[in-house]
């Protein structure tokens, strides 16, 4: 018979970035095993664009509760701490409805770089969304460590990535006379992005991939870095073999996929010594981490591109979904 998982999320289904690029990916693994997967997202209620913020949507969810019932799902998963996500849990909680969640982003620090409030209120409130989760699921090892130490209980499950091989191919390198860094990301304030933007790596130029509230403050600021705008498939994956070395200077990811889809492509990642880059890049063989971001492209210049290649292919979306799939609740104990 087959199995039905339910999908919170405060993101729209076009929306580009990690979170809703896992759950595709998670979402074709599921079909070939049988299961379907639906979706509970803004798109289903009134929404507006957060303000300063546009990318995060502020749902009204009326009815959920009834919605949830007509899609009598077998296992419910809350995948963001937005509106849509506290109304779920809330409605659960009160109907004793089990269910998972996930956390994918660095909710605290991101509000804070934003908007200035307090880690401390912001890690109260999170701890409060994840309390009645069955299993919490989150990107690594240490972002496991993280949660336990800022006081979360029960089950908290590291949950790996992957990357799509027939997207993500180093044979879209192509031969050509011009060299460059590449970063790819949302453009916003808390990614850190000046840091490339103000590297000094003469004969080289920095592309710089992506969307966001800052992309027209940049384009004026920084008239020597190429803006595309965001990049899809094909399209953005020939971006990522035909870069010297994709840059990721952002310091608070819990992962950042866009690192392993970069190594996909042979393409090797100068990154920070923090947490997301040390969970991802093998130092010495798919990246090097430093903090002078000058320095590890440079280090990234002398790498085999081919052996880059090989050190991606431990992330696998298949693995991801097994372990997905392994922590999802029976609705009902």
């Amino acid at each position: 018979m087959t199995k039905k998982i339910l999908i919170i999320t405060d993101n729209l289904p076009d929306q580009i970035n990690g979170v809703v690029t896992t759950y595709k990916n998670i979402e074709a693994c599921a079909l070939r095993d049988g299961y379907t997967v639906d979706y509970l997202h803004p798109g289903w209620f009134s929404y507006i664009d957060c303000p300063k913020y546009n990318e995060v949507k502020l749902s009204y969810p009326r009815n959920m509760g009834k919605k949830i019932a007509q899609i009598n799902p077998d296992y419910i998963h809350i995948a963001t701490e937005g509106p849509l996500g506290v109304w779920a849990r809330k409605y659960l909680s009160i109907c004793g409805i089990r269910h998972n969640t996930a956390y994918h982003t660095k909710f605290p620090e991101g509000l804070k770089k934003l908007f200035g409030i307090p880690e401390s209120w912001t890690w109260r409130f999170v701890r409060w969304f994840h309390k009645h989760s069955g299993r919490v699921l989150t990107t690594t090892d240490s972002m496991v460590t993280e949660l336990k130490a800022h006081g979360f209980g029960g089950e908290v499950i590291p949950w790996t990535r992957g990357v799509d091989r027939e997207i993500f191919s180093p044979d879209l390198r192509e031969e050509t006379t011009s060299k460059y860094l590449l970063c790819v990301a949302r453009v916003s304030k808390e990614k850190s992005l000046e840091d490339f933007f103000e590297m000094d790596y003469p004969g080289y130029l920095k592309i710089m991939v992506g969307d966001g509230p800052m992309l027209e403050t940049y384009k004026k600021k920084y008239p020597d870095v190429h803006f595309t705008g965001a990049k899809r498939g094909k399209e953005l994956a020939k971006y990522y073999a035909n870069a010297e070395v994709f840059v990721f200077p952002s310091r608070w990811e819990t992962f950042g996929i866009v690192m392993i889809e970069a190594m996909a492509c042979g393409t090797p990642v100068a990154a920070y010594p923090c947490q997301g880059p040390e969970d991802v890049i093998d130092q010495g063989v798919t990246g090097f981490m430093n903090n002078s971001l000058e320095d590890a492209v440079t280090a990234c210049l002398q790498l085999n591109r081919g052996y880059v290649v090989m050190g991606s292919q431990r992330w696998t979306w298949e693995k991801a979904w097994k372990i997905f799939r392994d922590n999802l609740v029976e609705k009902s104990s």
